[in-house]
């Protein structure tokens, strides 16, 4: 069956009063980024529904990247009619044949936006309903929890027929609650904040460390293809790669290995703060989860946060390992970040870190170090790009390779 619009009706945000306006002018912008791709669409957003007219566009394609996008409760393809009784009563018997099985039982449910039209939504029930029962006599009406629910809307510019609720991603739309930087590594567990944070309406913007020579060209490319991973619930998102060579040689060379870990991280933190002052974020988030490594301690984690007040969030603390993997892999991140690739959280890994560091000492030993130059010389040699939805970056190569490791 031909499609000619789909119908977008919203989810939480229909709940914001003052700011009704601002949320769905935000997922209207974000539905467009995310459907870039698809050039004959015409999206208009009203107060209470989105419609997107196809065009001859694919409608399963393009249900199938609308239903990533965040602020979404549900969604219906439709077909238009002309605007008579007849066009429409012939139109939901064809609707109806095609899904009807043995057993079924409908009802037709009728908004009228334009309220000249002859019928009132009463009377078309009962006229389609009429029309549809005599057309195949063994369907039965239900009013309540049908098998069926056939929508029909009289809008201004035609009617449309409906039978189909598709689930949308739920949660408020991207940028809606501000910008946050994502601290990317190339592991299982921060896709998955950044897709939670994502799904609370953050804006957020990836910071990769990455240490050449140490880590690879596919090192990088992996986090980059994770980014792209989440790019459907919003469009694009931009990528902000740290070289941080420097001072992990640095902290390794001078520092006692028990601290190198705690170190680093602070490193990481500070940096990541800095970005965000500068790119107007509000927040830092990451993927810690409390307990799972040695730089998730509770104890560490008081260690690293020394080195700023910008509210670091962590969406995956309490999460179980399997929760997490769950996710990842309901979101399509999992097997690339378990490809063995290193990155600059792996290497120069101490043999036996500190999972209980003393606060003291990590300024004691970071006071050793030239932190300004260091930080100053990181921040000089960051690039910034913007990944957008279909963007690639492992080649079948690498893919290879990784399965050979």
């Amino acid at each position: 069956m031909q499609y000619t619009e789909i119908m977008v009706r919203y989810g939480e945000l229909s709940t914001k009063g003052k700011n009704r306006k601002s949320f769905i002018d935000r997922l209207d912008h974000n539905v467009r980024q995310a459907l870039h791709n698809f050039d004959n669409l015409v999206i208009k957003a009203s107060r209470d529904r989105m419609h997107i007219q196809l065009n001859g566009e694919d409608s399963d394609l393009v249900m199938e990247q609308l239903s990533k996008v965040f602020g979404i409760q549900n969604f219906s393809p439709s077909i238009k009619v002309d605007k008579s009784l007849e066009a429409v009563q012939a139109m939901a018997i064809e609707m109806m044949k095609e899904i009807y099985q043995e057993g079924m039982t409908f009802k037709v449910n009728t908004r009228r936006q334009d309220h000249d039209f002859a019928y009132d939504t009463n009377e078309m029930n009962m006229e389609v309903g009429g029309a549809i029962l005599e057309a195949i006599p063994d369907l039965k009406v239900q009013m309540k929890d049908p098998d069926i629910i056939l929508r029909v809307e009289v809008r201004l510019n035609g009617i449309f027929l409906s039978y189909k609720k598709i689930d949308g991603a739920g949660g408020l739309p991207v940028g809606t609650a501000g910008k946050g930087m994502l601290m990317l590594s190339g592991g299982i567990d921060s896709p998955v904040a950044g897709y939670l944070a994502m799904k609370r309406g953050v804006d957020i913007e990836m910071v990769h460390f990455f240490s050449p020579p140490y880590t690879s060209q596919q090192a990088l490319n992996k986090a980059k293809a994770l980014t792209e991973k989440l790019t459907p619930y919003v469009g694009r998102i931009r990528f902000i790669q740290v070289p941080f060579t420097e001072i992990q040689e640095t902290v390794k060379e001078q520092l006692p290995s028990g601290y190198l870990m705690t170190v680093q991280r602070r490193f990481m933190l500070r940096l990541t703060a800095e970005i965000a002052k500068r790119r107007h974020g509000l927040a830092i988030f990451n993927g810690e989860a409390l307990g799972q490594v040695a730089s998730q301690t509770m104890e560490s984690m008081a260690a690293i946060n020394d080195v700023t007040t910008m509210p670091v969030i962590r969406p995956v603390v309490s999460m179980d390992k399997n929760e997490i993997i769950k996710i990842a892999q309901d979101i399509d991140t999992f097997d690339l970040s378990v490809m063995p690739f290193e990155d600059c959280c792996t290497i120069f890994a101490p043999p036996s870190p500190k999972t209980k560091p003393r606060l003291d000492k990590a300024r004691e030993y970071e006071a050793r170090l030239d932190v300004d130059g260091l930080m100053q010389r990181a921040l000089d040699g960051i690039e910034i790009s913007e990944i957008k939805v279909g963007d690639e970056f492992m080649n079948d190569q690498a893919e290879a390779f990784a399965e050979l490791l």
